[in-house]
Order: structure tokens, then sequence, then C-alpha cells
């Protein structure tokens, strides 16, 4: 007899439409909870919603939870939903999405990967090491791996390998058996307030880790290196480019399709090694630095290395993170998440290193006013390594605010402290016009932003002539 899980249950997702809720949503659904959820509008998660036969609403109301009895809340969604409002007058329980996660990987062995730029990267080079060593964990991630086509899915292991969430703090309450912080950067400002409320929610996450697992935590980054001073039990090893790193990344080469690179392992116990011509199919320091983090964590485990370089190479990637869309005119187009200034500068370092001889063209279109508000100045001085930038109307990703933001001034601003071109557009149409009137040859034409930009850009490809 098949026991199913929770099958009183009914399982309402507020925002089901993000990444990271979806792929919840997915693994509950897959686990035997009855699941449900809404979102403001329809995008591409609800087709693979509905292959899992999830119930879907566009919009939210209050009768969409009629027949609710658990409500998961996306970090998105604010006090005044409707829906929220009704659960908390229906006295039905809620949840973040980093608190329901907590409770669905309890009974795991878990990965979990943490920090502001490089968690999505990390996570899939981790499961792709995963999958070379023949093992079946269950993944949840916050993009869409290619090799699952999904963001998430149920393994017959006990491993997970999850992607945490610090938008909200509630990543610090999932179990963590091994943990990686790739970096620390201004972001959540809303919810955090100052850099130093981040930095402490970290260092918390970091001592949760239990005596027998380890934190594997990127010495590059600046933040990373004040909460290792702060930290009392040294159950944590480093990784990087820094000379202390006990997992050293040298000789580096870059290419346009792959990056190579050693690691000197330095780990107290163990004798030193070096692990020559380690390969991936990505390019740029920081994906090199994420590569190194699943190195280590996999090798702490007990993979071999030879199978940890055959997971490496054979990395398929995730959607989003500086894929090739296609060739017109001579041109190269690529598409990007970066929103964040930090992002921006790494993808742009990594272009310019490989693609000497091309003019580099970025279309961007910011990501939340509050964002491009907070971290302006970063904002304006991060496209240094491109010629031109195609500036797009802000995408408001559900927010309702006005800080007398000047867009032209702004645009002046990104000229005077990036010293680039720049062309102002006011949406997807004059985009496409632009494009066909002016891009030809040899350049690089990178689309990057977390809103609608990444439509556009597969959209082109039809468009130019």
């Amino acid at each position: 007899m098949k026991i199913k899980i929770a099958k009183s249950e009914i399982v309402h997702f507020v925002g089901i439409g993000g990444i990271g809720m979806s792929g919840l949503a997915i693994i509950m659904s897959q686990l035997g909870f009855k699941i449900q959820g809404s979102d403001q509008s329809y995008n591409k998660n609800f087709e693979r919603l509905r292959k899992e036969k999830i119930k879907l609403y566009v919009g939210h109301y209050r009768k969409n939870i009629s027949n609710a009895t658990i409500l998961i809340i996306s970090s998105a969604i604010k006090n005044n939903n409707v829906e929220y409002q009704e659960a908390k007058k229906k006295k039905i329980p809620i949840y973040k999405r980093g608190e329901a996660l907590a409770n669905i990987v309890s009974l795991m062995k878990n990965i979990v990967v943490a920090g502001s730029h490089g968690k999505t990267t990390t996570t899939s080079l981790i499961s792709s090491i995963f999958s070379a060593a023949n093992l079946d964990p269950t993944v949840i991630n916050g993009g869409i791996i290619n090799s699952l086509k999904s963001s998430a899915k149920l393994g017959r292991s006990g491993w997970s390998i999850v992607e945490s969430d610090e938008s909200d703090g509630s990543f610090v309450k999932v179990p963590a058996t091994y943990s990686i912080i790739t970096n620390i950067d201004r972001e959540h400002m809303d919810f955090y307030k100052n850099m130093k409320n981040l930095i402490n929610e970290f260092k918390t996450f970091i001592e949760k880790t239990p005596s027998f697992g380890r934190s594997f935590i990127c010495l590059d980054d600046l933040n990373n290196k004040k909460i290792i001073k702060k930290i009392k039990v040294r159950n944590f090893l480093t990784y990087g480019e820094n000379n202390k790193s006990n997992y050293r990344i040298r000789n580096i080469i870059q290419n346009h399709k792959h990056s190579f690179f050693d690691l000197l392992i330095n780990v107290p116990g163990k004798s030193k090694e070096i692990v020559k011509k380690i390969k991936i199919p990505l390019i740029g320091k920081h994906n090199i630095r994420n590569a190194t983090a699943a190195f280590a964590v996999s090798s702490s485990i007990g993979l071999s290395k030879n199978i940890i370089k055959k997971g490496l190479v054979n990395f398929t990637g995730v959607q989003r993170r500086f894929n090739k869309l296609f060739v017109k005119r001579q041109v190269l187009f690529f598409d990007d998440y970066a929103h964040h200034p930090t992002e921006i500068t790494e993808v742009l370092n990594s272009v310019k290193n490989v693609y000497k001889k091309k003019e580099i063209i970025v279309i961007f279109q910011p990501h939340r006013m509050s964002r491009v508000n907070d971290l302006r100045k970063k904002f304006t001085s991060s496209f240094k390594n491109c010629d031109t930038v195609v500036l797009c109307p802000i995408y408001a990703a559900g927010e309702k605010i006005n800080l007398r933001f000047n867009y032209k001034k702004f645009a002046r601003e990104i000229i005077k402290n990036s010293r680039v071109k720049l062309f102002m557009i006011k949406g997807e149409k004059e985009l496409y016009k632009f494009v066909n009137q002016t891009i030809y040859g040899n350049k690089v034409v990178i689309g990057m932003g977390a809103g609608s930009i990444s439509s556009w850009m597969h959209n082109l490809k039809d468009k130019i002539y």
C-alpha cells in the first residue's frame, strides 16, 4: 500500500510563477502533496507546473484559497496581498518559501548554496558532478538546469542540493550538512536595512553548519573575509585565488568556450596536492570560483577527482547565464540574468577577456526601482568593459514606488562613469528597430536583466532582417 504524504492538505503557493517557488512546488507535488498556486501573470514556469498537473490561477483573489489548508508565500509577496490577508483571517498556517523548503529537506543530507551571486550556477555544477557519480540527488535551484529542463527534481538518494534565497532571511532555517558561501554583496536592503544585518545573518547561517559537516567560503570576497574573522569555531574551508585559500585557483586559461585552471589543495590533516587542467564549459573568473566551490564540496564528501572533473567538463549550463542565442549579420547575441552591478561587471570582464577584438554592446533592462536607486553609483560605473549601452525602461517587478528618479540623468551618469556610448529606447518594438538599423559586423550583443529582456532577446532572432 502506497501512503501519500499529507493526503488531506491542499498547499497554495502565492507567487508560484517565481523560479524558486515553482521548483519547490514541483518537488512537493512529486512528494504527494496537493499543490495549487497563483501569480500575477502567466509565464514559462506555468508550463512546467502544468506538466505536474498543478492547478494554477492567474491573478490573486480570495476565492483562490477557498479550499487551501496551508499557504506558502514568495518573498516578493507584500502584506497587503488579498490571498495572504484572507489566509490570516481564516487562520491558515502561512510559511515563507525558505521555511517550507527547510521542512521538506530536513531529513536529507543537504548541500546548501548561499551568497549574493553565483548560487544558481554553483548549485547546477554540483548537480552535474553528482550525475557523473551516478548519485540521484533532489535538486532545488534558482534557474533552469539545461540537463534537467527544470529548476527542480526529486531524487531517490538521501542527498539534496539546494540554492538558498537570502532575500527575506529565511535561508538560515534551511538545515545545511554542507554549505557554500559564494560572496556577500549589498542586496535586499528593503529587508536587511543595512550591510551589518546582512553580514550577521550569513554569520548565523555558517555557524549553524553541524560538526559533521563543513562550510566552504570564498576567500576572494571582502565581506566573506570579515565574517571569517568573527566565526568562533573553524568548521570551514576556503577557496579562491587568494594565496591563503585551502582550494587555491592557479594557472587560469580561457577561450571563447572553455576555462582551464589548476587547484592547489591544502586541507588541514592531509598532504598538499595539485589537481591540474580542470576544464569547464564556462568563461569568467566568477565561474571558475563557482566550479572550485563545487569541486571542494564534492571532494569533501568523498567523490573522486576524476568523477568531479568529468561532471564539470560535461556541464550543460543554466538558462540565462551568458547563453548564446543566435548569430545574425556576423553578430553574436547572448542572454544573461545580470541585474546587479557586481554581476554586470563580472560578465563584462569575462567577455572583454575572451572577445578582445569585438565591439561589445549591452542591452540593459534595470530591475526594480529600489535596487537601481540604492546602487545607483555602482550601476553607472559597471559598464566600463563594453562599448555601447542600450538602456531600456526599468522593469518594475511589481514595485509601486515613486523615488522621483530621473532616468535621463541616470543615463548621463552611465555615459560619464563608464565612458560608453548610450542609446535610450522606450520598449521592445523600438529595440527591434534600433538593432536592425545599427547592429551588424564584428560585435557581441548581450541582453542583461531579470525582467522581460530575456524574451525580447529571444524574439530578436525573427525580427532581424
